[in-house]
């Protein structure tokens, strides 16, 4: 049976995560240049304004989820889930459960009054997992993309 567990990233994930995190964005349909990739690994790496797990079985990197918090108006800060990815030959066995679960500690151990995150409403895998794990109050999310 794999053991799995859940850790900050280090360096040497970098590969690796650079290839989930590319799964997650093609999977929105997304392509992103080698810069982004770079600038998210430095915010990471800080750990001061935007953070990261992973999720690995018997070591191996197998999921990420990136994460930040922000002031609230009507709460006690907020931590926003902004990206949560597992390989697919990972999916099932309890990889995203435990990253959100983990996200929740941190929130909770960083005075956050919510973990909250969004996803497309055609993403019915994840969304059968969200529904067990948080409550969706039904809001729509309308973006503005900026040049």
């Amino acid at each position: 049976m794999s053991v799995l567990t859940i850790e900050p990233l280090v360096p040497a994930d970098r590969e690796v995560w650079q290839q989930l995190f590319a799964g997650y964005n093609e999977f929105y349909g997304r392509t992103m240049p080698p810069e982004f990739f770079d600038h998210s690994w430095a915010e990471f790496s800080a750990d001061e304004r935007m953070h990261a797990l992973g999720a690995r079985f018997d070591g191996k990197l197998v999921g990420i989820a990136h994460f930040l918090t922000h002031a609230s108006t009507t709460s006690a800060d907020a931590c926003y889930l902004q990206d949560l990815f597992t390989a697919p030959e990972a999916r099932g066995r309890g990889a995203a459960r435990a990253l959100i679960a983990a996200v929740t500690d941190w929130a909770t151990a960083n005075k956050c009054g919510r973990v909250y995150w969004s996803t497309h409403e055609s993403n019915n895998t994840a969304r059968r997992l969200y529904d067990q794990v948080a409550e969706n109050r039904g809001f729509i999310l309308y973006t503005i993309p900026l040049p």
